[in-house]
């Protein structure tokens, strides 16, 4: 029994397995270079296609390298203040380095410094540490945590039907949610306007003359109808006389 036995194997030996992970994470955070000219430019920034369980077992890699660096900007930006503009190999330069503000700046850097060595000893890879420091980690600055995310797809892999999923990085492909909008029917819109209400004139003001046309006219039908059921009553009285 496996029971308290973290990870999942995933069919590899361990050195294996580690390797695996780390070509992954690194795949993940290379698709958000500039690779405008490359041949093998991502089709997506920011997202990788693979199995359910990979994208399950590489996510928190990914979280924490990014956390490693996240951690490392207040140390980057506290170095600036001692640092200088002068080219390499520059006498501006040369005398910057022997001064007591270049030993001030490798003080403060000197975190930074091990921030990346600790995500190049996760990773492996240079080029990725260097997207995940310059690019990624300023991006999620303010967010404490919850970099990624994993979605499953509907169809699986050919060949062995694999469950597929993207492992993506959030607050790039963000799903907005947008309401529709509730449907307005002809019956609805003539119910609303003609429903024997005053009249509403070009302006949208009611005009109190055409109201009071429209009482007058209703109070004539109704004097009108009440005569005609009057007369018909006093014809029936008279038949009956007659006939009795």
């Amino acid at each position: 029994m496996r029971h308290r036995r973290r990870g999942r194997k995933l069919g590899r030996n361990p050195s294996h397995r580690r390797a695996m992970l780390r070509n992954l994470a690194s795949s993940l955070f290379l698709t958000e270079r500039n690779a405008e000219l490359d041949e093998n430019a991502p089709a997506i920034k920011g997202r990788v296609v693979t199995t359910l369980p990979k994208a399950k077992e590489v996510r928190p890699l990914v979280e924490k390298c990014i956390t490693i660096a996240r951690h490392s900007l207040k140390h980057a930006e506290a170095a600036e203040q001692f640092s200088t503009d002068a080219r390499r190999g520059s006498e501006e330069w040369k005398n910057w380095r022997t001064s007591e503000q270049w030993r001030r700046w490798c003080d403060a850097r000197a975190p930074v410094v091990a921030a990346r060595r600790r995500a190049l000893q996760l990773l492996g890879d240079k080029k990725a540490v260097r997207v995940l420091f310059e690019e990624i980690a300023p991006r999620f600055a303010d967010r404490n945590g919850g970099y990624t995310r994993v979605l499953r797809l509907a169809f699986p892999r050919l060949g062995d039907a694999g469950t597929r999923a993207i492992l993506e990085l959030v607050g790039v492909h963000d799903r907005v949610t947008v309401r529709s909008e509730k449907p307005a029917f002809a019956d609805d819109i003539e119910t609303d306007t003609g429903s024997g209400d005053a009249a509403v004139d070009e302006t949208g003001e009611s005009s109190g003359d055409e109201v009071a046309d429209a009482s007058a006219r209703a109070n004539e039908e109704t004097s009108q109808d009440s005569s005609a059921e009057a007369q018909g009553g006093d014809d029936e009285d008279a038949t009956k006389d007659k006939e009795a």
